[in-house]
């Protein structure tokens, strides 16, 4: 059987086949990403497969079509919101967040909805679902008539607790319908059944701007796979490390948004429960973005909204920039530090690098693509850490000579040698990086000593070695195709379907009859979809009467459930209450398994590395040294020795410090562990 991971990224897509007879990857393809047709790299790779068809098992895929259409405000559908007389504008209050606080000419995002396609109704119903008034039908075909008129191709339906009672929204939808509307519909009811009209009707217009686009794209990613042969199963990845059907993904996009970074968090967890790693910290450096995660005893850290398309500050989502989506997701922290990001002098004179970068297109001024900014990919060639001539197997040519331009112009401003200049440049980005780290791992009372750091993404394994020695961390995972280990991540997924039920308000003692109502409305569904055999897991959302936001724990039936919240309470936040305890939502998820790709182990092989392929001087970072440099293909298990060196591979090159050691492990990863104190 193969196995097909897709990671369609900002800047490259990855493409990993996997043979689960041998358990080793038969292809690993990296090529730059195609906005227009971001497919066409997937069915390239998977072209020169089509004598074995056949033999798939699975196509897992993850790409950034979503959070890309919120980024750069196209491909989203002309949407409408129908709501309830009064509330039109609930989306431009909101929660009244200002993303910078001190800026009187802060601008906050421009709405998906514009307020001439904010339609509302009149009716109402209580906070317990009954109706205080009815719904006036008169006022819903007005509305009817003038979408189908507009053009509009997709609508949300957000109604006052309809969470608790769907009746008006389902009305809604069947007047709108039986008036002739063809396009996509969305009811808060079914995407984000929780209270808090605000985060409800946001995460509803989300999904409905998205949905026809990334419907599209799925529907023509499949059917080219079937024109070329390849009818097995497209799996979709979801933001929280699990998987969709492509049915499912089309129908609820906003799912979808973080599958890339999710894809890295669950490769780094499969290999963590290879090595038996109880506590890692994952580093993912792309082209565009760093970011790092926590798995601790084989969980990542999840939470339950984000701010879609949102703005980061050191690592940190800045409340009121994005569109808050209310969907579990991998939680990570992400700063703008990649291969491509830009180094530029503001306007006192001090070096800057980031947060703009230069994408896959131009890309950095190395790639000779037009581009003319210094940028980290840049600097690293300068020192000596990056071959030119070996990026892709050699097939992606980059010009040094254009490297040395672009930070020279940066040089003369500053009025610093070149060599100088690269290596601040890679100072002052490894410090970005650093913050992402410590806020995943110190700002949340995790000693990073304690963890060991898995390295990834086409520029991660670049910058590790300076990034653990400034965290104290004593060892270092680099997996074999770091800059592919994404996409192989994809096919360790499990499809996963989400039922949700609020409960707000009720004694923890009373939720078990809502939680076998979730159940049965479980097995239906996913009955209907073709799923009998699965797994659940349950859950409960509780918090302290008067409390706003709320701490979701496991639940089981009988358990002391408030007994469980104070624990977690005190060691969230350092105390625990008396005060009276209310469940707000039941949560369960259902586990599919499907098909995984599975790590081969081989044996160990005692014996000194062969000789280097070559040897440069490189820069680490305050002085130079000529190190040698080794092909990782020619490495095997079991061989070992120490930095200074470099190794190349086909997707990433891995610079290891004068301060480690390093051995290849029977999973053909490499280990590195520190041996020498670092001093400041």
């Amino acid at each position: 059987m193969l196995f097909v991971g897709t990671d369609v990224g900002g800047t490259f897509t990855d493409v990993v086949i996997f043979d689960g007879e041998s358990r080793k990857s038969l292809e690993v393809l990296k090529v730059p990403t195609n906005p227009k047709h971001p497919e066409s790299a997937i069915l390239e790779a998977l072209e020169r497969y089509q004598n074995r068809t056949g033999q798939f098992a699975l196509i897992s895929h993850a790409t950034t079509i979503a959070t890309n259409n919120l980024l750069t405000q196209t491909g989203l559908a002309e949407t409408a919101l129908i709501t309830n007389e009064g509330f039109r504008d609930v989306l431009e209050i909101g929660r009244q967040r200002r993303p910078e606080i001190y800026n009187l000419n802060t601008k906050r995002p421009r709405q998906l909805v514009t307020r001439r396609n904010r339609f509302t109704v009149r009716g109402r119903r209580l906070v317990n679902g009954s109706s205080l008034a009815s719904l006036v039908e008169e006022d819903l075909l007005t509305v009817s008539k003038t979408i189908i008129e507009r053009g509009i191709e997709s609508v949300a339906i957000s109604f006052l607790n309809s969470y608790v009672n769907p009746a008006d929204e389902i009305k809604a939808e069947k007047i709108l319908r039986h008036s002739g509307f063809k396009g996509h519909i969305d009811l808060s009811s079914r995407i984000d059944p929780q209270y808090k009209e605000y985060e409800r009707t946001s995460t509803t217009v989300v999904n409905a701007s998205l949905a026809p686009s990334v419907s599209q794209y799925l529907q023509r990613l499949k059917r080219r796979l079937e024109q070329i042969g390849i009818g097995s199963p497209v799996y979709v990845m979801n933001s929280d490390g699990t998987a969709s059907t492509t049915a499912q993904a089309a129908k609820h996009p906003i799912s979808i948004i973080e599958s890339g970074p999710a894809a890295g968090v669950l490769s780094s967890r499969n290999l963590a429960k290879h090595l038996r790693l109880t506590r890692a910290i994952t580093f993912d450096m792309g082209g565009t973005t760093a970011k790092a995660g926590t798995i601790i005893s084989g969980r990542p850290d999840l939470a339950y909204e984000f701010e879609a398309a949102g703005r980061i500050y050191h690592g940190r989502s800045i409340k009121g920039s994005g569109y808050p989506v209310r969907q579990p997701f991998i939680d990570l922290a992400e700063v703008s530090a990649g291969g491509g990001t830009i180094a530029w002098i503001d306007e006192i004179g001090n070096l800057r690098v980031g947060p703009e970068s230069a994408g896959a297109d131009p890309g950095p001024a190395a790639y000779g693509n037009g581009g003319t900014q210094a940028t980290v990919t840049d600097a690293n060639i300068i020192a000596g850490r990056i071959n030119p001539s070996k990026l892709l197997g050699g097939q992606l040519k980059l010009r040094d000579d254009l490297a040395v331009r672009a930070v020279g112009k940066l040089s003369r401003r500053l009025g610093t040698s070149i060599v100088e200049t690269a290596d601040r440049i890679l100072r002052i980005v490894n410090s970005n990086m650093s913050k992402a780290l410590r806020l995943v791992s110190v700002e949340r009372g995790r000693d990073p000593r304690e963890y060991s750091l898995i390295a990834f993404g086409g520029a991660g394994p670049l910058h590790a070695c300076d990034l653990a020695e400034e965290l104290e961390v004593k060892r270092i995972i680099i997996p074999m195709h770091p800059g592919l280990f994404s996409a192989f991540g994809l096919l360790t997924a499990e499809v996963s379907r989400k039922f949700i039920q609020p409960v707000i308000g009720q004694s923890p003692i009373n939720v078990e009859p809502t939680f076998r109502h979730l159940r049965e409305q479980a097995r239906k569904s996913l009955k209907e979809e073709g799923f009998t055999g699965y797994q659940t897991v349950e859950q409960v959302d509780l918090r302290y009467q008067g409390q706003a936001y709320e701490i979701t724990l496991p639940y089981e039936e009988n358990a002391n459930l408030e007994r469980l919240l104070g624990r977690e309470h005190k060691n969230l936040y350092g105390y625990s209450s008396k005060d009276a305890v209310e469940a707000v939502n039941a949560r369960i998820r259902a586990i599919i398994p499907i098909p995984k790709a599975k790590l081969a182990k081989s044996q160990l092989k005692s014996g000194k590395p062969p000789a280097p392929a070559s040897s440069r001087k490189m820069s680490l970072l305050g002085s130079w040294q000529k190190v040698p440099v080794y092909d990782r293909e020619k490495l095997f298990p079991g061989v070992r020795s120490g930095g200074p060196c470099i190794i190349e591979e086909y997707d990433s090159t891995t610079v290891i410090g004068k301060n480690w050691k390093w051995k290849i492990d029977p999973y053909q990863n490499l280990d590195l562990t520190l041996h020498t104190s670092v001093k400041d």
